[in-house]
C-alpha cells in the first residue's frame, strides 16, 4: 500500500512526504517500503535530522531511520509520524533545501 500511494505521488508532485512507519517496531515498514525505490539516496537528510532530533529528544533519536531520496527526479522523504519530528524535518531541512535538491534532481 505504501508503494502504491508513493507511485501515485509520484505522478502528481515533486516533492513528496511520508510520515510515520521510520522506527522499529513490527508494523515499521516504510523504510522496507521506499528504499527498493529510491534511485538516489541523501544520507545526509537522515544524518542531519538524527543530529536535529538529538537536541530535542536525546539519544532516542537512535530509533528513526528518517530517509530521504530520489525518485523520477522528483524528492521523495520519510519522516517520523510524530508532531514535533515532522515540524523539525519540514520547517528546518526540506523547505529550506528543496529548491537546491530539485535543481540537482533534474540535471
Amino acid at each position: 500500500k505504501i508503494q502504491s500511494g508513493l507511485k501515485q505521488a509520484l505522478k502528481e508532485a515533486n516533492c513528496i512526504i511520508l510520515t510515520g512507519g521510520t522506527g522499529i517496531t513490527h508494523d515499521d515498514c516504510t523504510i522496507e517500503a521506499v528504499s527498493p525505490l529510491l534511485e538516489k539516496r541523501l544520507d545526509g537528510f537522515g544524518e542531519l535530522f538524527r543530529m536535529k532530533s538529538y537536541a530535542e529528544v536525546g539519544t532516542r533519536t537512535v530509533l528513526s531511520r528518517a530517509i530521504g531520496g530520489v525518485i523520477q527526479g522528483k524528492a521523495v522523504f520519510c519522516i517520523p509520524g510524530s508532531k514535533n519530528a515532522a515540524e523539525l524535518a519540514t520547517r528546518d531541512i526540506i523547505i529550506p533545501e528543496i529548491y537546491h535538491i530539485l535543481t540537482h534532481a533534474n540535471r
